[in-house]
């Protein structure tokens, strides 16, 4: 713009290596200079104020349009990027009236221009920005937010005009600049920005804001509101930020601000180890980069970030990061030397999300710090080997994680190995057998279906052909996986090595069937009863597994036989009672277990134990007096589930089955009589102050005699054996007095005077006081009667 109004444009048409300059050139006609320009490509126009007035001209040949629409009156005016109405073919202006303190809405066409809005301010406004239906305003003495739509207006924060020109920006939805950021709500969700006094001019190319004073450009971040940046750069009077651009001008010039691309700049940050500063740098460019390319490039941030705080030994940090980015996790098992399968056809990312070329590298040798990458490694792994991660290189996690474990002598190999995983078996057995875990490589072994070389290895482990201490008993180990073995092939090739080895446990086979070459199950199951039996109640061994297989083989045998022929039913009566002493004397089998699988077997007594081993006492007598009707058991329950037990916890059990039997029922008669025997039977066992008001008042006392007449004896002589033991207690109070009275004995002399009179002892009766002091018995008597006499010390 010149001194006449006038508008200059510039193209550059690229040819090769040359350039064409086309100058277009129009004056306007007023006097005045142009004072604003604003572009509104949508419509291919440009919005010029000049002298009070905004006119449209063409974009690119600068012709006035043929309506020769414009807006009179205007100081200053702003486009709405985010314009209430919808409407694709028209642009929405909000104007500072030279009316004062008005502003005025527009709806700018291509041809034509229509007022919509008009609204007032409390002061003269001097800058304008607008976002929907909110405008932001600075005033003579303050920045205010105002709904156009509804007239709320909210103040935000005084500045005086008369000393700085008032700074408002558009920063994004539903937020502005204004001095400081402020949301049309009034809040300030950002820390302010510490701007220089002579600011003139701000834009925002976010995640930035520019402030351009009489001497510097300065950056400043809008997310962590730092300064970024210091651009010496002096006469500059303007600066705009044009659909995305920053153009700064003078008096000679106009200048763009390139910013660096945002890949640059974090990967900048990232170098320089400042990772949180990277993240919330690309967190908060999210909005202004396709929703793909940002995916993409933050994850390669979200990794870059995770290597550099794992290199600083920050796991828990890095383990958030890999999993957030969602990292390859080959590029964590690469970094240790032989981890991945040598059939792996992983190569590292490129570019390459770190500098280290291993581990080694990376801990610059430090052997504990290498350890402690290990260890994590061990720990990420097992965490991702379920998940989504691992979809792809099941393989590569699975063995990685093997030969970590192998490596360690960790305790998890084993459960890695006999549970579902994906070792592959050529690198995973070399590995194994590398480090001497020959115990887990037999697991490996059985795990890829070749259960002949895995009992093989295990067999020379118990022989001693090869050392390995994984397990302490992995001969017991080879007896259980034989029993359950489905190959009879090879249980028969290893029965003869397992019977010399537990000589005193299996019997030995009939020999017609060794000779068949076959084995009837009856037998290997009698062979692991009288095992597991010579395991519980021979050795006593306190292992939850050995209680729980023998109660579940003697339960299925015990079904086996009730079902068989009538002939077998005192065996059948045999297991079931060897059933329920291993119930009642065990407390190391798995109750829940057995309850569900005693669920619909028809064995009551058998289920109140069980259920009386959970603490539910009255579910189990309800079991035996209603379901299996004998009174007899549930008395002798109650008398082995409080054995050993206080007898407070005795008189509960008893009280809970006489409350069973008194409850009215289709069978009361008969409880009653089960009532009454069991009250003269063990009047002992009950408080009769608790029972007699449970009692039915019909019942008569002679009935109840021998319950009355026990509790009655049971109260007398328990108040006798109290007296007995108070009587005992002072007798043995007493002898202790008359030993502690002879260990300090007196020895009367002329030398000793009486504490009273102060005359020697004549005769061998005195009395003597604790602290020592002695009297004559006159004295002491007339002392009793002489309150004012002097005090020897209380009496003994």
């Amino acid at each position: 713009a010149s001194q006449s109004a006038g508008i200059t444009g510039v193209s550059h048409h690229a040819c090769g290596t040359n350039f064409q300059v086309l100058i277009l050139h129009r004056h306007l006609g007023f006097k005045k200079p142009v004072s604003e320009l604003r572009a509104a490509s949508a419509l291919n126009r440009l919005l010029v104020l000049c002298d009070n007035s905004i006119s449209l001209v063409h974009m690119l040949n600068l012709e006035p349009v043929p309506s020769g629409a414009c807006i009179k009156g205007a100081v200053t005016f702003a486009l709405n990027e985010n314009p209430a109405t919808g409407d694709p073919f028209c642009v929405e202006v909000c104007m500072i009236s030279v009316k004062r303190r008005t502003i005025q809405r527009f709806l700018v066409y291509e041809d034509r221009v229509q007022i919509v809005k008009e609204v007032s301010t409390s002061e003269q406004p001097l800058a304008v920005a607008v976002d929907g239906r909110f405008l932001c305003l600075a005033l003579t003495t303050r920045y205010i937010i105002r709904n156009y739509s509804t007239g709320v207006s909210q103040d935000l924060f005084l500045y005086c005009s008369e000393e700085r020109p008032p700074i408002v920006k558009r920063i994004g939805r539903q937020e502005f600049l204004a001095g400081h950021f402020a949301t049309v709500a009034g809040i300030s969700q950002r820390a302010p920005v510490l701007w220089s006094e002579n600011v003139i001019g701000a834009a925002v190319s976010f995640p930035y804001v520019i402030a351009l004073d009489n001497e510097f450009i300065t950056v400043y971040s809008m997310l962590d509101q730092q300064q970024k940046q210091t651009l010496p750069f002096k006469e500059g009077h303007i600066l705009q930020d044009f659909e995305g651009r920053v153009i700064v001008g003078t008096s000679k010039g106009v200048y763009i601000l390139v910013p660096l691309p945002l890949e640059k700049q974090t990967q900048d940050l990232l170098a320089s180890r400042r990772v949180e500063e990277a993240l919330v740098l690309a967190k908060g460019a999210r909005r202004n980069i396709p929703k793909e390319k940002f995916q993409v490039m933050y994850r390669r941030i979200l990794q870059q970030a995770g290597f550099i705080q794992f290199a600083q030994l920050r796991f828990l940090e890095a383990k958030e990061l890999f999993r957030s980015g969602q990292l390859d996790v080959r590029e964590l098992i690469s970094l240790s030397a032989f981890l991945l399968p040598t059939s792996s056809s992983f190569t590292r990312s490129h570019p390459p999300l770190h500098e280290y070329a291993d581990l080694n590298q990376l801990t610059q040798g430090d052997q504990e710090k290498m350890a402690k990458c290990k260890r994590f490694l061990m720990s990420y792994l097992n965490e991702v080997r379920s998940t989504e991660v691992a979809n792809g290189c099941k393989e590569d996690i699975d063995t990685a994680l093997l030969k970590l474990y192998a490596a360690a002598d960790h305790d998890s190999l084993l459960d890695l190995l006999v549970t579902e995983n994906f070792c592959l078996l050529t690198d995973s057995a070399a590995w194994l057998e590398k480090h001497k875990k020959y115990f887990a490589l037999g697991l490996l072994c059985h795990y890829n279906n070749q259960d002949a070389a895995a009992v093989q290895l295990w067999v020379n482990i118990v022989n001693g052909d090869v050392q390995d201490s994984t397990r302490s008993d992995p001969h017991e180990y080879i007896v259980d996986f034989l029993i359950y073995c489905l190959d009879k092939e090879l249980v028969w090739a290893y029965a003869d090595w397992v019977l010399q080895k537990s000589e005193e446990v299996f019997t030995q086979r009939p020999l017609d069937e060794q000779q068949k070459n076959s084995f009837n199950p009856d037998d290997v199951i009698n062979s692991l009863v009288k095992y597991l039996e010579h395991l519980v109640i021979d050795k006593r061994l306190q292992k939850e597994e050995y209680h729980t297989n023998l109660a579940v083989l003697y339960l299925e045998e015990g079904l086996q036989q009730r079902a068989s022929a009538s002939g077998k039913g005192a065996e059948a009566t045999e297991t079931q009672a060897k059933l329920r002493r291993l119930l009642q004397k065990s407390d190391l089998y798995r109750v829940h277990f057995l309850i569900e699988r005693l669920q619909g077997a028809a064995l009551p007594m058998e289920s109140a134990i069980l259920h009386g081993k959970l603490g539910e006492q009255e579910k189990a007598l309800h079991i035996l007096v209603h379901e299996l009707r004998d009174f007899a058991a549930a008395e002798d329950y109650c008398l082995w589930c409080s054995e050993g037990r206080d007898p407070p916890h005795r008189q509960r059990l008893f009280q809970t089955l006489l409350a069973i039997y008194l409850r009215a029922g289709p069978a009361a008669n008969e409880l009653a009589v089960a009532a009454m025997d069991l009250l003269n039977q063990h009047a002992t066992e009950f408080d009769a102050a608790q029972v007699l008001p449970m009692l039915p008042g019909t019942w008569s006392v002679q009935l109840l005699c021998p319950f009355l007449t026990g509790v009655v004896r049971g109260c007398v002589h328990a108040r006798r054996n109290m007296q007995v033991a108070l009587g005992l207690a002072k007798s043995e109070n007493l002898i202790y007095t008359y030993d502690k009275m002879k260990l300090s004995s007196i020895r009367l002399s002329d030398k000793k005077l009486c504490q009273i009179c102060q005359n020697p002892s004549c005769e061998p009766v005195f009395v003597r006081y604790p602290n020592g002091g002695l009297l004559h018995t006159h004295c002491a008597a007339s002392r009793g009667t002489n309150p004012s006499s002097s005090s020897p010390g209380t009496r003994a």
